[in-house]
C-alpha cells in the first residue's frame, strides 16, 4: 500500500471548517483505491501571527520539506495587517519550493447553472496557468519619504528566462493532454519590455510544440471573453498578477468563489506541492459551519493528482458533480446544505 505523507495547515478562519471536511473525502478516496495518507497539522497563519508574533516558526520550511504535499486551507484576519499573509506565508512557501505553477481550474458543474446566461458545463471548462514566483508579485520595491510631498513608490516586475521558459514548457504539456490549445494572456502592447520580452520566450517554447496551436490575447480582451466566450479557452497561461485575477473571474463564472481549487505546483518534485482553495479565510462566517467545502476538495484531488493518484482525484470531481446532479447545493449557491453535510454527500456518491 503506498503511503503519503501530507502537511496540513487550515490557517484561519473557515481554514478549520473546510479542511477538515476536504480530509474526510481524501481518507474516503484513499480506502477506495488502496492508499494511505498519513499527515500532520500544523497551527500557523494569523492567528499565530497574533499570539508569536510569526506565521509559521523559523524552521517551518525545514518542516515542510519533508512531507510529500501541503494541504492548506487559508490565512488572514481582520485584526492583521492584510499584506502580512502572503509575504510572511504564502509567497514564503511558493518561492522557498518552486512552486512555479499555479494550477486553478475553471469547470461548469453540472447541476449548476452559471451567473453567465445560456452558457453550459460544454462551454465552461479551461485550466488558469498563472506563473507563480515572477512577475508582478516579486514585491521588489520601496517607499521614499512616503509622508512627504514628493512622496513615491514603487513595485518592480521579474521576468527571467528560466521563469518564462519552464511555465510556458508545463502549460504546453498540459494543452497536449486537453484540447491543444494555449492563449498567452498578456499586456505587451502597454508594457513593452517585461511583457513583450515574454511573449517572445513563450513563442519560442511554442515552436516546440507544432501540434498546440498559441494564441495572443491582451488582458482586457481576456476579461470580457470570460464573460462572452469562455468556450474560447482551454489552457490560459498568464502573468502573476493576471492569472490571480482571471481565477478569481473564473470562479465567479463557475458561480462562486467556495467552487475554485488551485495548486501551488513544482513540477519536477523537488519540493512538496501546496494546495489550497482560491477563496480567502472570510472570517466573517467562519465558525457558522456554512462554508462552501469544495474548492477545498477539488484541490485535495489536484493533490492527489498531482502524487500519480489521478483515477481517485477523478473520482473525487466526478463525485462532487454527482452531488450538484442531485440538486444539493451550499448556502453560497443558495441551498441549504452545510459545509460537513456536503462532503458527506460527496463520500457517499463516490462509493457509489
Amino acid at each position: 500500500m503506498k503511503t503519503y505523507r501530507l502537511a496540513i495547515v487550515p490557517g484561519d478562519g473557515i481554514g478549520h471548517e473546510i479542511i477538515p471536511a476536504a480530509l474526510t473525502v481524501l481518507e474516503a478516496a484513499a480506502k477506495k483505491f488502496n492508499f494511505k495518507l498519513v499527515y500532520t497539522f500544523y497551527d500557523w497563519g494569523a492567528g499565530r501571527y497574533l499570539r508569536e508574533g510569526a506565521f509559521m516558526p523559523e524552521d517551518g520550511l525545514d518542516t515542510l520539506k519533508g512531507f510529500d504535499a501541503v494541504f492548506f486551507g487559508a490565512v488572514g484576519l481582520t485584526a492583521v495587517d492584510d499584506t502580512l499573509p502572503a509575504k510572511l506565508y504564502t509567497f514564503k512557501v511558493r518561492t522557498a519550493f518552486q512552486q512555479y505553477v499555479n494550477y486553478r481550474p475553471v469547470k461548469l458543474f453540472k447541476g449548476l447553472e452559471s451567473p453567465l446566461r445560456n452558457k453550459t458545463s460544454q462551454e465552461i471548462d479551461f485550466v488558469v496557468i498563472r506563473e507563480n514566483n515572477e512577475g508582478e508579485f516579486v514585491q521588489s520595491g520601496a517607499f521614499f519619504r512616503p509622508e512627504s510631498p514628493e512622496g513615491l513608490a514603487t513595485d518592480t516586475s521579474i521576468f527571467t528566462r528560466k521563469g518564462i521558459e519552464r511555465v510556458a514548457h508545463f502549460a504546453f504539456s498540459l494543452a497536449r493532454k486537453r484540447r491543444k490549445k494555449v492563449t498567452n494572456v498578456t499586456k505587451s502592447n502597454t508594457l513593452i519590455h517585461s511583457l513583450k520580452y515574454w511573449d517572445a520566450v513563450i513563442s519560442e517554447v511554442g515552436e516546440q510544440y507544432k501540434d498546440v496551436t498559441l494564441e495572443k490575447m491582451y488582458i482586457d480582451n481576456a476579461s470580457a471573453n470570460f464573460i462572452l466566450h469562455p468556450e474560447y479557452f482551454d489552457v490560459i497561461l498568464t502573468t502573476n498578477l493576471f492569472g490571480d485575477i482571471l481565477s478569481d473571474l473564473g470562479g465567479g463564472i463557475m458561480g462562486s468563489l467556495g467552487l475554485g481549487g488551485s495548486g501551488n505546483i513544482n513540477p519536477e518534485k523537488e519540493f512538496p506541492s501546496m494546495f489550497e482553495p482560491i477563496h480567502g479565510s472570510a472570517p466573517d462566517i467562519a465558525g457558522k459551519g456554512i462554508a462552501n467545502p469544495v474548492g477545498t476538495i477539488w484541490s485535495g484531488a489536484l493533490l492527489l493528482e498531482h502524487l500519480g493518484e489521478t483515477a481517485a482525484a477523478g473520482d473525487i470531481v466526478g463525485a462532487i458533480e454527482a452531488v450538484f446532479q442531485q440538486g444539493i447545493k451550499t448556502v453560497d449557491l443558495g441551498g441549504t446544505a452545510r459545509t460537513e453535510e456536503f462532503a458527506e454527500q460527496v463520500i457517499q456518491a463516490l462509493n457509489q
